[in-house]
């Protein structure tokens, strides 16, 4: 397919002059950015699709015969720049006519149809036309009621889909997409509506009110799998993702009940599993024994490449309010925490920390804004002893003022927060990778071989309120004691229960719910780390002007 000056490829599938009918941002972030989620109504679609998607008939040119019936019958236009799939092709009286299916019922208007259905069904038949076939009008044929609804293909139906091709390459030779609809009852029903957060971004960029409709699609019910059993072996069985230790079946769970396979030290995945993961966009992952975050396989990489072109852009020249939003709301979740747990008043640091935080946002240069964390860093890990219960004895050295230490860590919370933080930075390069970002090219930290500096800017706001509350819990639950570490030359580290009792209360942590702070309604952590990566890429794209951090109250 050749490529024109403006970018776009000579021809566009029918289906998306549909789309970009029904939502040209849904139109753009579909075709253009390649950007994809199903949800029911898509999968009904294919469902409803399974036969007509098989060809079948003989569908000659008028010159060659006489056409009766034909499936799935393909054709396209130069000309018209479309192509399109013709999912039934009826011929009657030297005519012809398109059948395409839908799912659902006819809606209950006075065409019994949308707009989009239309435009689609006549860009069919216009591209019939082209071909030399007589073709007045076409059908949409609706599987729930089995109805068929006859669209002529009059002068104002024509004229209007002519228009819209039109109108669809000036869009899709954009290099941004079009602006959100505004509190458009479209939205709810959308599969893309978590990737486009219109709301949200509309919000931000001013174009409509608080509070918000909750539009975000609930929590997927995949979730990671872990291996940690040292000489496991991860394989692919049928429509299962099957874990084997010497032979010997351990843990069996369904595909599609997998996000993601962490695998820790010396564990084995098989080829044949790693296929199929990429054919779904399922991330494997791998750890060391002891939690260090060390590689991450996946498929294809995102067609994104506009967001990335202007992640190198901001990288370059423009990153530093980003890094200010993300240290301030670090700060800020630190000083909620440490207000919301410390044992014993701790006014100085809860102050300082506030001071600190305001003093953020006045910074001029990113070595002033390290000196700031850096000071943050050391009043809050001075207090952060406060939190944690005093009778408790846990291995290694105490936990003091000093605050982190790590390769390796040389006290129990020290390598609690290690692997905790290990867990969050994984977790954000799966969402970054998934949104169209180069994970290692950061805006705070400074890229560095092998390094998610991207991940860990994203991390920074969500280090207090996932990792270490994660860890608080952990021990002054009693959820984790001696017997979970390991001491060696003065290291400490967490053995194979201890391991795994981190990995549950981690998942645990995730799917707690908060009210998202701007926009008002309830969503779980681990849809958060998601809404702000998209966040984020909507403002180094321009659709809003600045990054808001997630600080909680």
């Amino acid at each position: 397919m050749t490529i024109p000056d403006g970018g776009v490829p000579d021809l566009v599938p029918a289906r998306m002059l549909n789309e970009f009918t029904y939502c040209p941002r849904l139109f753009f972030l579909e075709w253009v950015q390649a950007r994809w989620e199903d949800n029911d109504d898509t999968a009904e679609g294919r469902y409803v699709h399974r036969k007509v998607d098989t060809p079948a008939g003989r569908a000659p040119l008028p010159e060659d015969g006489e056409l009766t019936t034909a499936r799935s019958v393909m054709l396209s236009s130069e000309e018209l720049g479309i192509v399109a799939k013709v999912d039934v092709l009826e011929g009657r009286d030297g005519a012809v006519r398109p059948v395409d299916t839908k799912r659902g019922s006819p809606p209950d208007n006075p065409m019994r149809s949308w707009e989009p259905e239309r435009v689609q069904v006549c860009a069919q038949g216009l591209l019939l036309r082209e071909h030399g076939y007589r073709c007045d009008e076409g059908v949409l044929y609706f599987a729930e009621s089995r109805e068929r609804v006859v669209v002529p293909f009059d002068d104002m139906l024509v004229e209007r889909t002519r228009a819209l091709l039109a109108d669809l390459r000036l869009a899709a030779a954009s290099d941004s997409a079009p602006p959100p609809l505004v509190e458009s009852p479209k939205c709810p029903r959308c599969s893309l509506v978590g990737i486009c957060l219109p709301d949200e971004t509309n919000a931000l960029a001013g174009r409509q009110t608080l509070p918000l409709r909750r539009l975000m699609p609930r929590d997927p019910n995949d979730r990671p799998m872990y291996v940690t059993e040292p000489g496991a072996v991860v394989g692919r069985q049928g429509g299962r993702v099957e874990v084997k230790l010497r032979g010997e079946p351990v843990v069996s769970a369904r595909l599609i009940d997998v996000s993601q396979v962490c695998v820790f030290g010396n564990v084995q995945v098989t080829t044949q599993l790693l296929r199929e993961l990429f054919a779904r966009e399922i991330p494997v992952l791998w750890f060391s024994t002891g939690g260090w975050f060390s590689g991450i396989a996946e498929g294809l990489p995102s067609k994104h490449v506009e967001l990335r072109r202007r992640q190198v852009a901001v990288a370059a020249h423009g990153a530093l309010p980003i890094a200010r939003a993300m240290i301030e709301g670090k700060i800020r979740n630190s000083r909620t925490l440490l207000r919301r747990n410390a044992r014993s008043p701790q006014d100085p640091a809860v102050e300082g920390l506030g001071e600190l935080a305001t003093a953020v946002r006045d910074s001029t240069t990113v070595a002033t804004l390290l000196g700031q964390e850096g000071a943050a860093a050391r009043t809050y890990f001075q207090a952060f002893p406060a939190m944690v219960r005093p009778e408790l004895r846990l291995p290694g050295r105490p936990f003091t003022w000093n605050g982190r230490n790590r390769r390796p860590p040389l006290d129990a919370v020290n390598c609690l927060l290690s692997y905790a933080y290990a867990l969050l930075v994984k977790d954000l390069v799966v969402c970054a990778l998934a949104i169209g970002f180069d994970p290692y090219l950061g805006f705070y930290h400074r890229p560095r071989f092998g390094r998610p500096a991207l991940a860990l800017d994203l991390a920074e706001e969500f280090r207090p309120l996932i990792g270490d509350s994660l860890v608080l819990t952990l021990i002054n639950n009693g959820e984790i004691g001696d017997d979970d570490f390991v001491v060696r030359a003065g290291g400490v580290a967490l053995t194979q229960d201890g391991r795994r009792a981190v990995l549950r209360a981690y998942e645990r942590r995730l799917d707690v719910e908060v009210r998202h702070p701007v926009f008002g309604y309830r969503l779980s952590y681990r849809r958060v780390l998601d809404v702000q990566a998209r966040l984020l890429a909507a403002h180094v794209l321009g659709e809003v002007a600045s990054y808001t951090a997630f600080v909680t109250r």
